[in-house]
């Protein structure tokens, strides 16, 4: 089990986890809620790194913000380091997949000085990936109708437990090219349900017009990016631009996966981690 922590700080208190040893890495996810039981992606990072998996504005016992955008990429930045600085790291490493992803991207361009490095995948630099076909965002993608039928069901706050975990196993079953890897991943802890009001805020709000492109030539913070060649939320091609515009990046293509390689192909995510230090 990950020890829970609340931190104070000068923009509110925030709930995160920590567990293992090493240079410290901050983990966390756009619109995702965490408890004690970890997150299968911030897992692996554990054997070499101090993880801190962080509950955002909004999310769990964090505070709900200071501002109608609490709930931004800026905004979510700036908690970030409120937080670095309470624990007393003059820098500290980020990591995050997907919507986490594009957070760390975000915070390579608006806050790097604090930086030692990002590891980010499974995203993209801009709301282009909405428009591809081969992604299950975009209204020309077979899954999309259905797809928007199982926000609705996340959104319902009448929906039941059961009729939740039904939704969020199809949602996470698009995103698989190994199937067999959704066994894998109901046998180990691991949290992160969905907050609607900062998915929301992000979709109506926010990634109309995100668009970090422009801004990642000038990215200095030592860059590591990873994509899964089947990944149906934001296509592989998405993540060789971003590692194609930030000059310090290295790039990882993980052949046998969709949008999850940690636990598709976990192994060599592994030793892609290992890699980082």
């Amino acid at each position: 089990m990950w020890e829970k922590q609340l931190i104070e700080t000068t923009r509110g208190n925030f709930e995160l986890f920590k567990k293992g040893h090493g240079e410290p890495l901050c983990v966390t996810h756009l619109y995702s809620e965490y408890t004690a039981n970890g997150n299968l992606f911030a897992d692996s990072f554990t054997d070499h790194y101090a993880v801190y998996l962080i509950n955002l504005a909004g999310c769990g016992h964090s505070t709900d913000g200071l501002d109608d955008d609490s709930y931004s990429m800026e905004s979510s930045v700036n908690d970030l380091e409120a937080i670095r600085q309470a624990l007393g790291y003059n820098a500290w490493s980020f990591a995050g997949h997907s919507t986490g992803g594009m957070l760390g991207l975000k915070y390579a361009v608006q806050a790097p000085r604090h930086l030692s490095k990002i590891i980010v995948g499974g995203l993209c630099a801009s709301a282009d990936y909405m428009y591809h076909p081969g992604s299950i965002y975009c209204v020309k993608n077979a899954n999309n109708k259905r797809l928007k039928e199982i926000f609705a069901v996340l959104a319902n706050a009448n929906a039941t437990i059961e009729e939740r975990r039904a939704v969020n196993k199809e949602w996470t079953m698009m995103s698989l090219y190994n199937k067999e890897a959704y066994e894998e991943m109901l046998r180990r802890p691991n949290s992160g349900k969905t907050v609607s009001a900062r998915l929301d805020y992000y979709a109506y709000k926010e990634l109309p017009n995100y668009d970090l492109r422009p801004f990642l030539n000038d990215v200095k913070v030592p860059t590591y990016v990873y994509a899964g060649l089947y990944d149906a939320q934001c296509p592989f091609e998405f993540g060789v631009e971003v590692a194609n515009l930030v000059s310090a990046a290295t790039f990882k293509a993980f052949n046998q996966s969709n949008h999850n390689p940690f636990i598709e192909e976990e192994e060599e995510f592994k030793q892609f981690v290992a890699a980082t230090v």
